[in-house]
């Protein structure tokens, strides 16, 4: 237990400085953030996530202080290679597909097939793509992937505690410090993100433990527990899902349409949002542990299935898209020079004839500016006392002339 405290310890501080030095070489390389519009974030908090626990990892197996066990080191790797994945996707642009195809086939040396069997194993390696995939979509803001991430890890951590996999304790152990030292630069507002690289290889690691944790007894318990483990992650995938399906957009095309997203634009704060999904996530996790280890029966998790549903569908009632666009017709105006189409202008009010001749006189400026018209009831010519004072002079394009010639004008132009 010492060795293990010790290890995470490490971890903790090895990531939180890896994360600091590796800032400014992404910064050089212009390995950003492609959410982030207003601020500059690079995507190597991941790397220094990743880095951190393997070493502490395989330095304490090595040198027998914190040993794995037998088959934890396939894990690693398998994990490692997933990471080594989404940095490429952080550096270049990858089709999903890729990362799809990848993080399977990484799944695939990691699952147990002698105790789930071959069927559930091979569902085993789907929810593991999916809850690795589903990481990835939850880092859409500030601190939200970390801060889940590192309650899951807890919690898949006491079920592997209940099974008596010390080696799988220590792992996980080390990577929830991993991550909280991440999450000192990435708490809102973020210095550092996470990116695929990272987000990857938590979902994976914490999908594959989980997995681990469970084989050998009920699937369909089974089932319930890894949904409670990774609840806040798969709302998070179906709301998007349906949001865009309802929309008729692309489902793989970004939009600030996730989690953290609705709930910005109810008025919570950014760090308000990572409390709120944390405590979500904690709620969830300790459902599936409790049934976990038989403290609770597995309907439980009906009550986080509900919440889940609950949730999706208070959420869908925000608009998070915008107006759609202007067709073209009649009131659609075609296209802008650069591309886009132009709003459709709204028609124009009839004016009232005197409207229209008083903005035509208004906005002719000169000596022959005609004079508002007069009420039925005054008379049409004023004398010229009532039009101006005897001292004064009016000022005409050119200069000023005196006040008899300006009398002659006024009574001339009536």
């Amino acid at each position: 237990m010492l060795y293990g405290i010790v290890a995470a310890a490490i971890a903790l501080f090895l990531s939180a400085a890896l994360a600091a030095l590796l800032r400014a070489p992404a910064l050089r390389l212009g390995l950003l953030d492609r959410r982030q519009r207003q601020r500059r974030v690079p995507l190597f908090g991941g790397a220094a996530v990743v880095l951190a626990t393997c070493l502490v990892a395989v330095t304490g197996d090595r040198t027998g202080i914190a040993p794995l066990g037998d088959g934890i080191e396939v894990l690693l790797a398998a994990g490692g290679a997933v990471a080594a994945l989404g940095l490429i996707a952080d550096v270049w642009r990858l089709n999903v597909r890729f990362l799809v195809v990848g993080t399977a086939v990484a799944a695939a040396f990691v699952v147990p097939y002698g105790d789930t069997g071959t069927l559930p194993g091979v569902a085993a390696v789907g929810w593991i793509t999916f809850v690795a995939l589903a990481f990835r979509a939850l880092d859409h803001a500030d601190g939200v992937a970390g801060t889940v991430g590192v309650v899951t890890a807890f919690g898949v951590a006491a079920c592997v505690a209940v099974e008596i996999m010390d080696g799988l304790v220590v792992l996980l152990s080390v990577f929830a410090a991993a991550l909280t030292g991440f999450l000192m630069h990435n708490w809102p507002p973020a210095r550092v993100a996470l990116g695929a690289c990272g987000s990857l290889f938590s979902g994976f690691l914490l999908a594959a433990a989980a997995v681990i944790a469970r084989a050998g007894q009920d699937p369909v318990e089974g089932a319930a527990v890894l949904f409670a483990l990774t609840a806040v992650a798969g709302a998070d995938v179906l709301l998007v899902l349906v949001s865009r399906r309802l929309a008729r957009r692309p489902l793989l095309r970004g939009a600030p349409d996730h989690l953290a997203h609705r709930l910005r634009r109810l008025g919570l704060t950014p760090q308000g949002v990572v409390v709120l999904l944390g405590v979500a996530a904690f709620g969830a996790v300790l459902v599936g542990v409790l049934a976990h280890a038989a403290w609770l029966q597995a309907g439980a998790v009906l009550w986080v299935a509900g919440g889940v549903l609950v949730v999706v569908l208070g959420l869908l009632r925000v608009s998070v898209y915008g107006p759609a666009r202007a067709r073209g017709g009649r009131q659609g105006g075609g296209r802008d020079p650069r591309g886009g189409r132009r709003a459709a202008r709204a028609p124009r009010a009839p004016r009232a004839r005197g409207a229209l001749q008083e903005e035509r006189t208004g906005a002719r400026p000169g000596p022959r500016t005609m004079a508002r018209p007069a009420p039925v009831y005054a008379p049409r010519r004023q004398p010229e006392a009532a039009q101006s004072p005897p001292d004064s002079e009016v000022r005409r394009a050119g200069g000023s002339v005196s006040p008899q010639v300006n009398a002659s004008l006024r009574v001339r132009n009536g």
